[in-house]
């Protein structure tokens, strides 16, 4: 079976924050993006267009000496939806926290518009990025 063409703009959108490619995110995110961070800590809350989006990112590059890093388990996606099962990791203050997350996305025309980030262990996100 053919994998739904979003699943591979999945695919590109996070192997381009991983390498900081933001060419490529800015093509696969609509301009009025929303993102959505739940919890507690200084990241969390919700960001709204592009560029508080990646104010968001710089942020949580800064929080972490630039070490936070997203690993793809799996990706599922149809016309409007996408899902990404992830794991998280990264470093702060001489400590390493690891989070598995499940993002989901909204989208449209291949284009996210509305993202969700949901944690596993929230109270331990919010406790690493508070601290």
């Amino acid at each position: 079976m053919e994998e739904h063409p979003n699943v591979e703009r999945l695919r590109r959108g996070y192997a381009a924050y991983a390498s900081g490619d933001i060419d490529t995110i800015d093509d696969l995110f609509s301009d009025d993006i929303r993102w959505h961070v739940v919890g507690r800590s200084p990241i969390a809350g919700d960001y709204e267009g592009k560029e508080e989006v990646y104010g968001f990112f710089t942020t949580l590059m800064e929080l972490t000496g630039g070490t936070a890093q997203l690993e793809v388990h799996d990706l599922l996606a149809n016309d409007t939806h996408g899902v990404a099962l992830v794991k998280s990791t990264a470093s702060r203050d001489g400590r390493t926290h690891t989070s598995n997350l499940v993002h989901v996305f909204h989208l449209e025309d291949g284009r996210a518009t509305e993202f969700w980030s949901h944690p596993g262990d929230p109270y331990g996100d919010d406790e690493f990025f508070s601290s």
